[in-house]
């Protein structure tokens, strides 16, 4: 009798090098489609970078006015106290002074920090209006904060007509390339270099809604429509997490959206329509029926 026994174990470990190199491939394809944004890297001391016009305004507004303001009045505050020691101890200053006020001193620390809130004003009102002045959308998505998870509604008039949840997923259905406790089981999927306007809601409690490479915020409050609005201008995907406590699992509700361009994002919307839309007309059926 013939032994295919090695056979079939070369067999099989063949099937297993292409399913290897079929995942590797993937993955490979996937970084090339663009980067993954928005979490957090070991040893990270700074803001999430930001990817859109206005998340840059924001790392500028940060990085660039309000750090090295805090900087100099810190230091500057511990001089003034080391000073002091060192000054007006006892052994070095025996007969303590009787000074009572001092004109030009209390003039100049009443103009001096009123300057350094116009330096802060300024720049934060330009920084508001743009984000709170939205622009004319080519794309807008509803999305609804809900326990523990986010839905996600596609406008019928823009090519939509659906609505999809998007929940984390269990690290026993993580894929290669997912990140733990950020990847979810369906993405919000947008075009790159488009304005898409977000409106956010909430079901249940409210929730925060924040990615920080888009620079937006946003808490989703029941019974309320906030809108914001970002511009990715890079493919790839972007993380974000709600940050309203929000009831016992608030941590494991993530955000996701990918980024394509206007062809993927077509496919993925024709996709996209059959896969949900049906979902919810079986949905329909199956409530009807069971009246």
């Amino acid at each position: 009798m013939i032994d295919f026994s090695g056979v079939a174990r070369v067999a099989t470990s063949a099937r297993a090098g292409l399913a290897a190199m079929a995942m590797l491939a993937s993955s490979t394809a996937f970084a090339a489609e663009g980067g993954v944004f928005g979490h957090a890297a070991p040893g990270q001391m700074k803001l999430i970078e930001g990817e859109t016009p206005i998340a840059r305004e924001i790392d500028f507004f940060h990085n660039d006015i309000l750090l090295p303001i805090i900087i100099v009045i810190s230091l500057f505050v511990l001089a003034l106290l080391v000073y002091v020691m060192i000054r007006f101890n006892e052994k070095a200053n025996p007969v303590p002074s009787k000074t009572t006020h001092h004109a030009l001193l209390e003039v100049a620390w009443t103009i001096v920090p009123v300057l350094i809130l116009v330096v802060i004003a300024v720049p934060s009102f330009r920084l508001l209006t743009h984000q709170l002045v939205l622009p004319k959308g080519d794309l807008t998505v509803k999305v609804t904060g809900k326990q523990w998870y986010w839905s996600y509604d596609y406008p019928k008039d823009q090519g939509g007509g659906f609505s999809f949840d998007s929940l984390m997923k269990d690290e026993k259905d993580l894929k290669p390339g997912d990140l733990r406790l950020l990847a979810v089981d369906n993405e919000a999927v947008v075009p790159v270099n488009k304005v898409v306007r977000v409106q956010v809601t909430a079901a249940d409690v409210i929730h925060s809604f924040v990615i920080q490479s888009f620079g937006i915020r946003i808490d989703a409050v029941p019974g309320r429509l906030n809108e914001t609005w970002f511009k990715a201008e890079k493919e790839g995907v972007y993380y974000g997490q709600c940050s309203k406590i929000c009831g016992k699992d608030h941590a494991f509700m993530p955000i996701v959206f990918r980024v394509v361009s206007e062809q993927k994002y077509a496919e993925w919307l024709a996709s996209a329509k059959k896969k949900y839309a049906s979902a919810a007309d079986r949905a329909i059926a199956l409530a009807d029926a069971s009246r």
